[in-house]
């Protein structure tokens, strides 16, 4: 007797948004990586906001990634890492855009180095803005809702 294979998605998405490491709670601010939010239109624009963290990594695991760089594969210490700190460089962002009264974060963007001595930096930045829906056939934002 054969035993059904469990369905798995191809991109191994989990069943609930909290279970994903590349979500942050944006306390119902949208962030958007576009230029414009279908649907909405920009009633203000609060400036430029951004959002940094800084990590070091620990010498033991500073071995196993020198180790396993050696033998391949991915350095998944590493890759968790790098997603914590993308995390709450967006829970930083937010912050700064709710503080100035807006709701959304738009032209967001990433950028992260390498600062050297094992430490790593992660700036999320965009220009926070008050954004109201203005087509009501498009549904609300879900972090609008």
């Amino acid at each position: 007797m054969t035993t059904p294979k469990a369905h798995h998605s191809p991109a191994h998405i989990p069943p609930a948004i909290h279970d994903l490491h590349c979500f942050t709670e944006t306390n119902g601010v949208l962030t958007s990586t576009m230029n414009d939010i279908p649907g909405y239109r920009v009633v203000k624009v609060l400036g430029a906001v951004y959002g940094l963290t800084v990590r070091s990594r620990n010498w033991a695991a500073g071995l196993g990634m020198v180790i396993k760089s050696i033998v391949g594969g991915e350095l998944t210490w590493f890759t968790d890492m790098l997603y914590s700190a993308r995390n709450d460089a967006i829970g930083r962002v937010v912050a700064e855009t709710q503080s100035r009264g807006g709701n959304a974060i738009i032209a967001l963007r990433f950028d992260a180095a390498d600062l050297g001595g094992g430490f790593a930096q992660v700036c999320a930045y965009g220009t926070a803005a008050v954004i109201e829906r203005v087509d009501p056939e498009v549904e609300v934002a879900p972090q609008l809702g």
